[in-house]
């Protein structure tokens, strides 16, 4: 693993900081299941990470490492099953929802596809659930190239045979423990331990940063500005912390929302950012505690042609929530998200910064810091693009896809998928801080009427 993905690996050891990535794919009609499967398990062979489980270093002295799981079985990850009657929107959501928040088995591979049948009008349902070490956003795209079509019948896949599969096994020497082990001693640290008994001893004491190393003492400082932001989170409302869930999605024309983000003067991801905060400030009023501004966090790719497996940041700012109009709220969120990217690009203390120092601290203390710096946010956004045209699945058209951001500590993460022309939000809330998810579903998208029209 990289060090971003060791650290999101050991927060998991705090449940209200899971990282688990999912989508409800909505589909026209049954796909044909075994042809699905045959696509899945071939993208294991591409894929090599599907079929792969964690096993972490002795003592975290180094980020986890990826092993084959010498018991990999397709059918644990892709499973089919069917909805009751009447096979509802509002079951197929609660059902992704409670997928979602069950913990992955931690010996076996971090993913799981489930087809279910049975929703209204003959159509069926793919719930799509990955561990965010496995990839971000963008990297689940590019994942779903493995299994997704440009026509509906397209040539029919066949089953991985025996041969295949032992000419694509490639069992490592890490794969036992004591193997492990040498193999860390050896000098497989990503981080000296020389250089993070310093970092420790820096963090205890930052009076002594002028007399260490411009290299640690750059990171440090870095580290020590990021986590020494411990305002609250703004909101009077949204104060509890549950492992309570609740999803609401929406939906809104995706070249409609474009030209209005232009005519506004900006981009779609302004739009988004600014239908979120709209529709947040409207909750508190609508409830009677009005509020002038929340803070927000926003996933940036840094992703480039040389990335591999996660690449990502997350970028804080304050987005103001008071009672304006939709323009002047648009043009001021512009101006935040310019800011805040720019502070991110210029930051020294990006994520992977953040990873690095934090293999040389025990993780009950990462998982604190990452508590309280999850106290400072109010909500989070994410904006992922998705193809452009019309996709099928084993014989199926793609109709709908509503992707599931992972909480982490915030009130609510609001993520979207464009996807033809459709630009397609999950709204995960936690239900112990948003007291009423269909208020705030319905003042976001009221939200987003007004700025399709502004």
């Amino acid at each position: 693993m990289s060090d971003a993905e060791g650290l999101m690996w050991r927060l998991e050891k705090d449940p209200y900081l899971s990282s688990t990535v999912a989508n409800i794919t909505i589909l026209d009609k049954a796909p044909n299941f075994e042809q699905f499967k045959a696509r899945m398990e071939r993208a294991t062979l591409a894929i090599p990470r599907l079929r792969q489980r964690v096993q972490s270093s002795p003592a975290n002295i180094s980020a986890p490492i990826w092993v084959d799981d010498l018991n990999f079985d397709i059918d644990y990850h892709v499973r089919h099953l069917a909805l009751p009657k009447p096979g509802s929107m509002r079951q197929i959501i609660d059902l992704a929802t409670l997928v979602t928040v069950d913990p992955f088995e931690r010996t076996r591979p971090l993913w799981q596809y489930i087809v279910v049948d049975g929703l209204a009008k003959g159509r069926s349902a793919v719930i799509q659930k990955m561990h965010h070490t496995i990839a971000d956003g963008e990297g689940m795209i590019r994942l779903s190239m493995q299994y997704l079509d440009l026509v509906r019948d397209a040539e029919p896949t066949m089953r991985v045979t025996d041969e295949e599969w032992a000419a694509a096994s490639t069992v490592n020497e890490a794969s036992s423990g004591s193997d492990a082990l040498t193999t860390f001693i050896t000098g497989s640290f990503k981080l000296p331990l020389a250089l993070a008994s310093q970092i420790r001893g820096l963090l205890a004491d930052p009076t002594h940063i002028p007399a260490a190393t411009t290299a640690i003492s750059d990171s440090v400082r870095g580290v020590i500005a990021q986590l020494s932001d411990t305002d609250a989170a703004k909101s009077p409302l949204w104060t509890q912390r549950s492992l309570g869930r609740r999803l609401e999605v929406l939906r809104v024309p995706l070249t409609e929302a474009r030209d209005a983000a232009r005519r506004l003067g900006g981009t779609l991801n302004t739009l988004f950012i600014a239908a979120a905060a709209d529709g947040a400030g409207a909750y508190h009023r609508h409830f009677g505690a009005p509020i002038e501004t929340l803070r927000a966090s926003m996933a940036i790719s840094t992703r480039t042609s040389k990335s591999k497996g996660n690449a990502f940041s997350l970028a804080r700012m304050l987005v103001p929530t008071g009672d304006m109009s939709i323009e002047d709220r648009f043009q001021a969120i512009q101006l935040s998200t310019g800011a805040a990217r720019e502070s991110q690009a210029s930051g020294s203390a990006s994520l992977e910064t953040l990873a690095k120092v934090a293999t040389a601290l025990p993780t009950s203390l990462i998982t604190r810091l990452a508590r309280q710096q999850a106290q400072t946010v109010d909500f989070a956004t994410s904006n992922v693009r998705a193809a452009p045209v019309p996709m099928f699945i084993a014989g199926a058209q793609m109709l709908e896809n509503y992707p599931i951001g992972p909480l982490a500590g915030v009130a609510f993460n609001l993520t979207a998928l464009s996807y033809a022309d459709s630009f397609d939000m999950g709204l995960h809330i936690d239900k112990a801080a948003v007291e009423n998810p269909t208020v705030l579903a319905k003042l976001i998208t009221s939200a987003f009427e007004r700025l399709l029209s502004a």
